[in-house]
């Protein structure tokens, strides 16, 4: 895998997770749980790969994140969109959608 290919996985997962969020704060297990259903169980995300996102993202400043309890009363940490996570988001969700527009294009041809 090169690059450029890490980078495109790196992207989607990253807007995943940005709308994930949009929604309101949610921790991790709750924001794979989210992609996973909400794409009809064709999507899964890995532990590890998901909080290396949230990681990543809250280093970029998209997300930020604080402790709290889950519903079962377990300390979690709850990760929200920042208003630049919000500005990001639109910005990828613009992008995505030209792009699949295009790959969809070829693929019917």
């Amino acid at each position: 895998m090169g690059a450029d290919d890490l980078e495109l996985l790196q992207g989607t997962l990253d807007v995943l997770v940005l709308k994930a969020l949009v929604f309101g704060p949610r921790h991790g297990y709750a924001v794979a749980r989210w992609i996973h259903d909400t794409s009809d169980d064709e999507l899964s995300v890995e532990d590890r790969a998901l909080y290396v996102a949230l990681h990543r993202l809250e280093e970029r400043g998209w997300v930020a994140s604080e402790w709290g309890l889950s519903d079962n009363n377990r300390k979690a940490k709850y990760y929200q969109l920042t208003a630049a996570g919000r500005r990001e988001l639109r910005a990828r969700t613009a992008r995505w959608t030209r792009y699949v527009a295009a790959v969809t294009k070829i693929l019917h041809a």
